[in-house]
């Protein structure tokens, strides 16, 4: 009986890496594509006289430790911030059209659109009509805007 299952463990890790990157090409989540590289390595290790347990071990160890380890950085890398048309807005000079003060929100025009205005955190308060103000960022569908020194 050994010797059946031996003849036919690299054909189980090879079975096992095609199923995990089946169901990373259906998810693209970067989680069972660590566990289809383990199985992959595990094909080779399996043509070693290593028991199976021993190999069922290795395979869940180095499949832990590719997805703590590895996973975040590839996050990392592949993460990126979809521009949007409105963030073409931020760094442009604007005058408001009402003030801001530490109870209201203010108004701008730009572009045509008039927007709520919202003074960041470091701004001090209150700026009147007309202040001259950089757009420095945008939260929902308020400017956040510093004054110009």
């Amino acid at each position: 009986m050994s010797d059946v299952i031996w003849n036919y463990t690299p054909w189980m890790w090879v079975a096992v890496t095609i199923v995990c990157i089946v169901i990373e090409s259906l998810t693209f989540s970067l989680t069972t594509i660590w566990f289809a590289c383990s199985a992959f390595l595990m094909v080779f290790l399996s043509l070693t006289a290593i028991p199976l347990k021993w190999q069922l071990l290795i395979f869940i160890v180095l499949s832990l430790a590719l997805l703590i380890f590895t996973r975040p950085l590839v996050m990392r890398k592949f993460r990126t911030r979809i521009p949007t048309n409105s963030d073409r807005l931020i760094g442009k000079k604007i005058k408001l059209l009402a003030a801001i003060t530490p109870e209201e929100k203010g108004s701008a025009k730009v572009n045509g659109i008039v927007w709520t205005v919202a003074a960041s955190p470091e701004t001090p308060l209150p700026l009147a009509e007309g202040t001259e103000c950089t757009i420095s960022g945008i939260t929902g569908n308020t400017l956040v805007v510093s004054a110009q020194a």
